[in-house]
Parts: structure tokens; sequence; C-alpha cells
């Protein structure tokens, strides 16, 4: 049974480190779980609710299903405690889903497993209150387990990998981190995963979103980030990931998790903006509501209250109301990526960029929850009065069930030895960088349908098989479109001769 763990552990390696987490350790328990920013979280889940499709949300291209984005929703409502009936669709609809995200299996290539999409629906089932060992017709503890690298693995060990055939191994810490919560929360996580994991936090207390320079196009290890040398990018998204991983590890007794997340939080706080904002790295280095929502979170979870409220307050200066929405008063409670979005959505509404604002809502209202990741699922918030009276996004009430693809997971309880047969590649950056993106979306008419996947990933996580080169180009097509149509509407609106 997933419960609440006992602190002792944790409370004694905080007050030893003497960090700031140890003050602010009631972020950390149940009775912690009222948001300072309870109404505008819960309008924004129940926004976000309402673009579900029978269980899943729409992809960025026309027909197509983003698992990770599901995911990412689920998460979102249940940080809430809003709209459960939507969040049981999610889950049986991921259930007849697994090997659409975490394989290749649809594309005929049976037997590879994406690590950060595994390690995702291992966090999904957990805060689901589902059985991994069970989810569906799939074992998805032991599946992680069976994709962490063991002792011959030299500098890698403890790394959770892809095993995919061909290409570049490049899971990441986004995946790493959402393997350590879910195997944490749902039993014994292996002390070499978190070892991994803190390997990748440089001296000044950020994380990097890869264990290897990206730019050099070589995806050896480098050792810890230090090793890296001048070339590492402390990545905000990835740090505020890493924290609550590792809050979550040493709850489980890991060794160094509870230091090394004070560490990461002091670094955030740091680098927050003066505004309360947040930014990413890369493509996503400007202030961003995921960014801000994923750091504020992180903030709240390391005792760093003040400025986690003021992440809450940047997030919501953000959100869509009814009253003062403008063309998008109907979307009240989406929260915008960015000042530029929100300005267009009030002057012309979010028709064009509403699967930006279905990537954004759901990583931004972690800042007004304020639930930590190592939480959520563990505590009931109050989500209130359904203020329409008939919960947003409500589920047909016969979702099929059927997964599609067979279990290969091992039940022994121990990782992998040997990780020589990982291979693969990844980064994900859509709204936000983050590193768990699995060959998603669904290209079908219901998502209950099982079928070949391809496409864009989920903004909490996305890991898989796109190449950086490609992330880049996607991010960078997606902000040229972005602009195009901005300057097509601007150039319609201007007065004619």
């Amino acid at each position: 049974m997933l419960g609440v763990r006992p602190q002792v552990k944790l409370v004694a390696a905080l007050a030893a480190s003497g960090c700031v987490l140890a003050a602010g350790l009631v972020a950390l328990s149940p009775s912690a779980a009222a948001a300072p920013r309870h109404d505008p979280a819960v309008a924004a889940a129940r926004w976000q609710a309402g673009e579900l499709d029978n269980g899943a949300i729409p992809g960025f291209a026309p027909g197509m299903y983003d698992w990770g984005l599901t995911i990412d929703t689920l998460i979102a409502l249940k940080a809430t405690g809003t709209d459960g009936a939507s969040a049981d669709k999610v889950v049986d609809t991921l259930k007849a889903h697994v090997r659409d995200y975490n394989s290749f299996d649809a594309w005929g290539e049976p037997g590879q497993r994406v690590a950060g999409a595994t390690a995702k629906l291992l966090y999904a089932a957990v805060v689901a209150g589902e059985d991994p060992a069970k989810f569906g017709a799939y074992d998805l503890r032991q599946e992680t387990l069976d994709l962490i690298a063991g002792p011959s693995a030299g500098l890698e060990e403890g790394r959770v990998k892809d095993k995919v055939v061909g290409g570049r191994d490049d899971s990441n810490t986004f995946g790493q981190s959402l393997a350590v919560l879910g195997l944490a929360r749902s039993g014994d996580v292996p002390q070499s995963a978190v070892d991994f994991l803190i390997d990748q936090q440089c001296a000044a207390g950020g994380f990097r979103l890869f264990p290897f320079d990206l730019d050099s196009g070589d995806t050896t290890v480098t050792g810890d980030c230090d090793a890296q040398g001048a070339t590492v990018v402390l990545d905000p998204d990835s740090t505020a990931m890493a924290v609550q991983a590792l809050l979550a590890a040493a709850e489980d007794g890991a060794v160094g998790a509870a230091e090394a997340a004070g560490k990461g939080g002091d670094w955030l706080a740091k680098t927050q903006d003066t505004d309360g904002a947040l930014t990413g790295s890369g493509p996503t280095a400007l202030a961003n509501a995921n960014s801000t929502g994923l750091g504020g979170q992180a903030l709240a979870a390391t005792g760093h209250q003040v400025e986690a409220d003021k992440a809450a307050d940047w997030v919501e200066a953000r959100q869509i109301s009814a009253s003062g929405g403008g063309a998008a008063a109907a979307e009240s409670g989406a929260i915008a990526y960015n000042d530029a979005a929100l300005a267009d959505a009030k002057a012309g509404g979010i028709g064009e960029f509403r699967d930006q604002w279905r990537r954004a809502t759901p990583q931004a209202v972690l800042a007004l929850a304020q639930v930590p990741l190592g939480r959520i699922g563990l505590t009931e918030p109050d989500p209130g009065p359904d203020p329409t009276g008939d919960p947003t996004g409500t589920p047909s009430d016969d979702p099929s069930d059927t997964p599609t693809g067979d279990p290969t997971a091992d039940p022994t309880g121990t990782p992998s030895d040997d990780p020589t047969d990982y291979p693969s590649d990844d980064p994900g950056a859509t709204a936000s960088s983050d590193g768990t993106r699995g060959p998603t979306p669904t290209a079908a008419a219901n998502p209950n349908t099982a079928t070949p996947q391809g496409g864009s990933g989920g903004v909490l996580a996305a890991t898989g098989t796109s190449a950086p080169a490609l992330a880049g180009v996607a991010a960078g097509l997606a902000a040229a479109g972005y602009a195009a149509v901005r300057t097509a509407r601007r150039r319609s609106e201007r007065p004619r001769a």
C-alpha cells in the first residue's frame, strides 16, 4: 500500500546539513496540502480537464494524442483534487496505451523501451493510487528497475537508460528524477539511481539536463556535473525536478539526497527573477509559466516559501479570468506560457495556440497548488464546489482498457547489471524543456483504440527518441510559427487605406 513514510531519517539529515529545507519541512507534510492559491489552482485544473478528449489530451497535430501531456494533466488534477471522474478516465486510457508511449511496438520494433516515458508512467500510476506492478497488464516498477545500469556500466552505473536499438542514449535528468520519484514512492529506490541523479548537480547547486556535453555530439557520460567543465549548462527545470525526486528519496532513506535537495532549492532561489519568474535553458531561457510552475513547486518543497509565493503570484497574473480575459474570457482558468501569449489571447483568443496553453497550464498550476511531487496523491486537496455544477471533461463511461502490447517485465525486483544494450536518443523541448518524450500521440479518432504513435510529447516530462537536433528544430519551428501567426494577425488588424 502506498502510504506516508516516516520522516525521521529525513529530518535528521536536514538538521545535520543545516539547510533551509529543515525549516520548511512542513511543505512535505500532507497537512500542508491547503494551497495558497486554491481557487486559481482549481480553475486551471478544471480548464485543463475540459481539454481532455475521451481520457487523453490531443497532440500538436490534428487527430493525434499526447500521452506525456495526458500524464501532466493527471498530475494537475491530483495536485488540486479536481475532477476525479476525469482523472479516473485518464488512468483507464493510459493503461490501454502503455506500449504506445514507452516503446516502439506499434512501429513493428518490439522489445525497446524509452526510459523517461517508462518512469513517467510509473509516477502516474503512483499518484493515481494504482498498483504500479499491475498497471493494466504491465509491471511499471520492474520495467523501470530493468532500465537501471548496473556496476559494469562504470560512470553510468545507476543511470535509467533508454533500451532502444540504434541511435544515441539521451536519457536525462527529467527521466532519472521521475524514476527516483516513482521507485521511492512504490517501494525502495536503489541508491545507485539516487547517486547518479546527485552526480548531475554541479557545485553551484543547479542540475544539468543531460549527463554529457549535448553540444559536442558525443553522448559519453562525463562523470559528475563539474567534470563537464565550462560547457555545462545548469537547467532550472531539471533542478526543480531533481530536487523533488531527492526529497522523496530522502524519505526512503537514501544517502546524500536531503543535502543535495536543499542545495538545489537554494540555487533555484538565487536564480529566480525579481518578479518571481523562473526561466528554462536553451530555447526556453526566458521567463515562462512552465519553468515558474515547476520552480515554484520546488521552492515551496524546500522551504523557500517567500520565493514560492512570488512564483505563484507571477503565474496567477498570467491566468485568464472571466472578467479580465478579453477575447479569451471563455477560457477562464487557462494559464499563458508568457506575457506575449497572454496579450495575444486577450486581443484575439487562444484558438491557433491552444496546444501551447494545454502545455503551459498543467505545469504552471504546480506553483499555485504547492504540493510537492513526492506528495501528490498522498494528500486530499479540497477542490471546492464545481462552479458549473457539471465537471468539465466528464468522461464517457465505457472506456476500452485493452493494452496495446504484451507485458515483458521480469518479476524480480532488481535492476539489470548489463546496460550495454540500451542505446537511444531524446531531449524534449515543448513549452518547457523536460525530457520524457516517448513516441507519443496516437493518430486515431478515439484514444481508447490502440494504434501507432508519433509526434509531440508532454511538458512535465518528455523522454523518448527525438534527437537533440530534431528537438531544436521543433522548438524553432514552433517559435517561428507562433511569430508568423502573430504577425499575420497584426497585419490583418491594421486600418485599410
